[in-house]
């Protein structure tokens, strides 16, 4: 279903996360440690409130830990400052959400050239055209997101995180937001790019049947790793 596996791109090790909430301190993340091949596929999976979006977020470097380190592609995350998160986060991940957070302001077209203006490519529209061709979007490409459906504004989301190439893709209740006939869609079409590309994939989901299609599943319980 995927590329050949290889060397870990994603090394977790003893990650914790506490937050302080009046006079009681809270563990949200309880000693996490795990590895991701690259070009593996992994689902992120548990019940609400068990830990996985605030993993995520500490896999993109967006929060910080109590304590742990996570290492992407060599590159120790929290030995970095807030800027050199920010640059690394630019230069290998990319981001699916279960809201899609497209702008607006800016044509299906516009969203997925966006990335590629940031990075200073040349080529920003032409790349952005062959994506949303690929995700089945070449008729769309000048609508805005209020003009189309959930499922299609999920394509443009996954043309946007696609186009760059990144080497880690990180998904966020991707089908959340979608009816199970979109979600299946989208599901085959990220899963598709994917083995394309050759890019990590992880994937927080409370969906049991896209957690099966992955290679394997992380579970998560009141924020520990589940055997």
């Amino acid at each position: 279903m995927s590329p050949e596996t290889g060397a870990p791109i994603v090394r977790v090790s003893a990650l914790t996360k506490q937050v302080t909430t009046g006079d009681a301190q809270l563990t949200i993340l309880s000693d996490i440690s795990f590895e991701v091949a690259s070009g593996e596929v992994v689902a992120i999976v548990g019940a609400s409130g068990s830990g996985k979006s605030t993993l995520l977020g500490l896999l993109a470097g967006l929060d910080t830990p109590s304590g742990g380190r996570v290492t992407l592609d060599g590159h120790d995350l929290f030995a970095l400052d807030e800027d050199g998160r920010a640059r690394l986060r630019a230069e290998m991940v990319g981001f699916v959400f279960q809201s899609f957070q497209l702008l607006g302001g800016l044509t299906a077209l516009e969203n997925v050239m966006l990335p590629l203006e940031l990075a200073g490519r040349a080529d920003a529209r032409e790349a952005a055209l062959a994506m949303l061709t690929r995700v089945g979007l070449a008729a769309r490409v000048g609508h805005y997101p209020k003009h189309l459906s959930g499922g299609e504004q999920q394509r443009v989301a996954l043309a946007r995180a696609f186009v760059v190439r990144p080497k880690l893709l990180l998904a966020d209740e991707p089908t959340g937001s979608l009816d199970a006939q979109s979600g299946c869609g989208v599901i085959d079409l990220m899963l598709g790019l994917n083995q394309d590309f050759g890019t990590t994939l992880l994937m927080v989901t409370h969906d049991e049947q896209l957690a099966v299609r992955c290679q394997r599943a992380i579970r998560l319980a009141a924020g520990r790793i589940q055997p």
